[in-house]
């Protein structure tokens, strides 16, 4: 059954339960009863997003959540062909980075799209970043930067950084202290990657800068 025959449908059955209701349809009610089953169904409905991942416009405390919420939406998302470094998804991706060129590596864009999808977009302009090591500099100069050492345990939605060469985002530390990622390049592709801690070189605060 389509969304409008469902939607008359429940308007009809409301109908033979309120007929006074029915008969009143020149205003809507005032009263606690005034939205009816059906035009609040109707209204959810219309505000359901369209893509496979929709923009997140929260911010704050929010931002390491959404960032995790919205990487792990990809995970395996393939180069194509594989050796690539491109596909439609990268493609994507790449968008969140100006200045972004096609078949290079790309684990820094996707954490720049990342960030940008959870509402909080990498760089002083939100201008993204193809390079870790700008990633990293960006961090340190915005008191985001946590070197990694004894005792440093990440959050969930920081990025994870492995020197110059490659950046991820921080799921979540396993009981067992292992760090389970999401990672844009590792592979040909966007993997879930478990991590010793021992393996980073630092981190980058996502939501609120490190204290």
């Amino acid at each position: 059954m389509s969304l409008d025959a469902t939607i008359a449908r429940i308007t009809q059955i409301e109908t033979m339960f309120q007929p006074q209701a029915a008969a009143a349809q020149t205003a809507p009610s005032t009263g606690s009863t005034g939205t009816t089953f059906a035009s609040s169904l109707q209204n959810a409905m219309m505000t359901s997003d369209a893509g496979s991942v929709a923009p997140v416009t929260s911010s704050g405390s929010d931002v390491a959540s959404n960032i995790v919420q919205v990487a792990s939406s990809q995970i395996g998302q393939t180069e194509q062909p594989p050796g690539s470094n491109d596909s439609p998804a990268i493609a994507a991706y790449r968008t969140a980075t100006s200045g972004a060129v096609a078949g290079e590596p790309w684990c820094a864009y996707f954490v720049s799209w990342a960030a940008r999808e959870a509402g909080e977009p990498l760089g002083a302009q939100g201008q993204g970043f193809g390079a870790v090591s700008d990633i990293w500099s960006w961090a340190q100069q915005t008191g985001r930067a946590i070197p990694n050492g004894p005792g440093v345990v990440p959050a969930p939605g920081d990025l994870i950084v492995f020197g110059d060469e490659h950046v991820g985002i921080v799921k979540q530390v396993l009981p067992d202290g292992n760090i389970e990622t999401v990672e844009g390049n590792y592979n040909n592709q966007v993997s879930q990657v478990i991590r010793s801690p021992t393996e980073a070189t630092g981190y980058v605060r996502m939501g609120s800068p490190a204290l």
